[in-house]
Order: C-alpha cells, then structure tokens, then sequence
C-alpha cells in the first residue's frame, strides 16, 4: 500500500517550464513502478509517462516527448515531471500513478493531482 501526495503545479505561458513532484508514503517505494497522467476538461485521462522501479528506463507519450522528463529519488520517495517549451495543450490536472507488482494485488493507486495551466 502506498499514499501518494503531487505538487508543483501553477499558471504558467507558453514556452515556459514547471516542475511536479509525487511524495509517496511507506517503506516499499522502490518497488514500484510509477507514472504520470493527465486528464483535460471534457477528455479522458490520458498517459504521458512512466519509469521503472530502479529509474534506468523511460518511456513518454509522443505528445511530451523532448520536452518532458521523468525521474525518480528513491531515497526520498519522491518522482519527479520536469516540463519544459509547455503549450497551451498541456493543461491538464496531472496524476501520481503507481502499481503493485505482480503479486500484489494488482492495486492501482493515485494522487489528489495537480492543476497546471499554460497560457497563450
């Protein structure tokens, strides 16, 4: 089981950068794998990134891709989404993803998200 708490979002122009941070909870966070989300008004949530348990592997939605950068700090429990050259399309509420490994449960778990806004 773990608790996860995002942070980081705010206003921002076009062209600018903001940096998310998740905090999760409890003593088993390197055991996870852990993702970001976004969900837009009126539109799904959408996937834009995730990154393995010992952070040495990345994959990102094109959408994001160059621009965007996902990391971990195991020893702080904490993930990270760097946002760099933001557009206007990528305001969205962001979510902390995380999944049990196999053998688990099988439990997804989320965060409150974040609300980030890029002006034209």
């Amino acid at each position: 089981q773990v608790q996860l708490v995002e942070s980081g979002g705010g206003l921002v122009q076009a062209g600018g950068s903001l940096r998310l941070s998740c905090v999760a909870s409890g003593r088993t966070f390197s055991s996870y794998d852990m993702g970001w989300y976004r969900q837009a008004p009126g539109k799904e949530r959408e996937f834009v990134a995730v990154i393995n348990t010992s952070g040495g592997s990345t994959y990102y939605a094109d959408s994001v891709k160059g621009r965007f950068t996902i990391s971990r700090d195991n020893a702080k429990n904490t993930v990270y989404l760097q946002m760099n050259s933001l557009k206007p399309e990528d305001t969205a509420i962001y979510y902390c993803n995380a999944v049990d490994p196999p053998g688990w449960g099988g439990n997804d778990y989320w965060g409150q998200g974040t609300q980030v806004t890029v002006s034209s």
